[in-house]
């Protein structure tokens, strides 16, 4: 076993691939007698491609995108939903769900948020927060979300993971009033990669819901298909961001980029040792280590 090979084993064949999951989300619709679909547009990547696959499955007419921003979301990422729902030509609505949000305090949970910021400064703030807190905690920022390595954060840990878990479930329960009030199937986006490591809201808008066609598939698998079905570059080539905290992307809370974190779960999912990972792969073993404890902590590989 080599590198190569964990590569080509994790090749898709991108037709039979969405051919499958087109057959799925369609089986899937009619089985749950459902009058349309409805999921969440972040202007991501797996949002997208879910979009796409749904559309597809069931026509454009009976899909149903909620654009949901709040005064954190990125501009480029509101407009690349808007951008793709158009592009597919299927059904939107945009609610801004910043007052509710206030109405319910969230935004006073984090300290920034009293104080006067331009808004194109936090990002750059909150990148030196995160590098603070790595440096004092000695860990990846995801660690923060696990709320046990520093009890001298604590209180601002849980108040950030409030912050931030609140806004995704709020987004839940939207897309399931307007799933309840016209009889749609809420699909989510959540692809592999991020269901295995815990890196999602439990109870979310991407955990709550009534079935997930990316769950097969980890996240450079969701960038071959998009890419080989031909849609847009500019989100394709955009790095992947959570969007709930202004200048977090992805593989920066998580402490690795894809190419490498699902290189080492497929590994993992191949019942390969730590050692064996870290030797075939040419990495520290604390990485694989690292990757095996989220999959531990989140209940896979147990």
């Amino acid at each position: 076993m080599d590198k190569d090979t964990l590569i080509k084993e994790l090749e898709i064949d991108p037709q039979i691939t969405f051919l499958s999951l087109k057959d799925f989300i369609k089986k899937s619709y009619e089985n749950f007698k459902k009058e349309g679909i409805i999921l969440g547009l972040s202007g991501g990547i797996d949002s997208s491609l879910t979009a796409y696959l749904c559309k597809e499955a069931v026509g454009e007419k009976n899909v149903l995108a909620l654009i949901l921003p709040e005064r954190d979301s990125e501009k480029e990422n509101i407009e690349d939903a808007i951008f793709f729902a158009k592009k597919l030509n299927i059904k939107y609505k945009i609610i801004e769900i910043t007052k509710y949000l206030k109405n319910f305090g969230i935004y006073d949970l984090f300290f920034l948020n009293k104080l006067i910021i331009p808004q194109r400064i936090k990002p750059i703030i909150i990148k030196k927060l995160s590098s603070l807190y790595q440096k004092e905690t000695q860990k990846p920022l995801f660690f923060i979300t696990f709320n046990e390595e520093n009890k001298k954060l604590d209180k601002i840990v849980k108040r950030i993971n409030a912050y931030y878990r609140f806004k995704h479930r709020l987004r839940m329960v939207l897309l399931y009033l307007f799933a309840d009030l016209e009889n749609r199937l809420v699909v989510g986006c959540t692809n592999k990669t991020e269901y295995l490591i815990g890196f999602f809201v439990k109870y979310g808008c991407d955990d709550a819901c009534d079935i997930m066609p990316l769950l097969s598939l980890y996240k450079t698998q969701v960038r071959k298909l998009y890419e080989y079905l031909g849609l847009p570059k500019r989100i394709l080539e955009k790095k992947p961001s959570p969007d709930l905290l202004p200048g977090i992307l992805d593989e920066e809370v998580i402490g690795l980029n894809y190419e490498e974190l699902d290189l080492i779960l497929y590994a993992l999912e191949r019942k390969l040792s730590v050692s064996q990972i870290a030797e075939i792969l040419k990495i520290d073993e604390e990485k694989v280590n690292y990757v095996a404890f989220l999959t531990k902590r989140h209940g896979n590989y147990n």
